[in-house]
Formats: C-alpha cells, sequence, structure tokens
C-alpha cells in the first residue's frame, strides 16, 4: 500500500510538471524526440529516487533531473551536426493563401528568435529558458543549475543582451 501512495503522491506532485521539463529539454537537445527520450528518462530516474524527495519544489527538482539527463544524453548520444532535421508541420493546414503568408512570417519571427536562443552557450540557453519559458524564479533557477543567485541573474543579463543584439542586427538586415 506503502509503494501505491508513493507513486499517487509521486503524480500529483511531479506529473504536472512534464511541459516544463519538455520545454527545457527541446532547448538544451534542440531536438523533440531527442528532448522526449531525455524527459522519459529522467523521470523514470525521478520515480526511482522518489523516496528521497523531501517535501521541497517539485518543479525544480524535476527540472534539476531533467536538465542532468539533457547532458547526459546529449554526451552519449553526439548528434551528427551536419544533418538538417525536416518537418512539414509547418506546410499542413495551408488552405488559403493570405494564411499562407501569415504562417510563413510567423514562422519566420519564430525561426529567428529560435536561431538566436539557439546561438546562445548552453549555460545562457538553459537559463533563459528557465525564465522566459518555465517562469522559474531566480532561486528556482539556482537550485535547478546548481549556483549562486547572482550567478543566475548575470548569466540571464548576459543572454538577453546577446539575444537583443542578436534580433536587433538580424532587423537591420531584414530591412
Amino acid at each position: 500500500m506503502a509503494q501505491q501512495q508513493q507513486v499517487e503522491r509521486f503524480e500529483q506532485l511531479v506529473l504536472p510538471h512534464l511541459d516544463d521539463a519538455y520545454t527545457l529539454a527541446c532547448y538544451l537537445l534542440r531536438d523533440e524526440h531527442d528532448a522526449q527520450d531525455a524527459v522519459q528518462d529522467a523521470v523514470l530516474k525521478a520515480l526511482r529516487h522518489f523516496a528521497g524527495f523531501r517535501d521541497g519544489d517539485a518543479r525544480a527538482w524535476l527540472l534539476t533531473i531533467v536538465r542532468n539527463s539533457c547532458y547526459s544524453w546529449h554526451k552519449s548520444h553526439r548528434m551528427d551536426r551536419s544533418t538538417v532535421p525536416f518537418s512539414d508541420s509547418a506546410a499542413q493546414g495551408i488552405v488559403d493563401p493570405k494564411a499562407a503568408d501569415d504562417l510563413t512570417l510567423e514562422s519566420s519571427e519564430r525561426e529567428r528568435i529560435q536561431s538566436a536562443v539557439d546561438a546562445l552557450p548552453p549555460e545562457l540557453r538553459e537559463v533563459i529558458v528557465l525564465r522566459e519559458l518555465n517562469e522559474l524564479s531566480y532561486r528556482e533557477i539556482s537550485e535547478v543549475v546548481g549556483v549562486p543567485m547572482g550567478t543566475v541573474m548575470s548569466r540571464l543579463s548576459r543572454a538577453r543582451e546577446r539575444l537583443a543584439n542578436a534580433l536587433d542586427a538580424g532587423s537591420r538586415k531584414a530591412s
């Protein structure tokens, strides 16, 4: 019976944070399938070690495990950097040519932002994703990344500055 209660508690505390875990994994690994694998691995690790969880912040605890799983996954599954992922999801649903133009502009802007985030060094990319997409506090990011809060704030500042410069430079090229 205690095992069942443990699983129910895990489901209640940890599983609501799977979207945040997947978002972080996608940005760290840059591949949705690898991110799915890394999150699955992280959740299994979290479940195995849930007895050691001491009623802290389950979200930060899970994201720490996801972060570590992503870095382990990346080390053990070096991808061929010369391949380009193919996805026709943007082409699905295009019926109206004006809608296609709108989708193209929106997709282009999203790709610019994604490229700018991808160009950041990993330590800057992870803090910007944790703060801006996962909306973690500085304290929570500090716990996840394992660095002091001052370092988190410094990295966020540098990441935001680099993103602003990259996006500003891209706007000038388009003009």
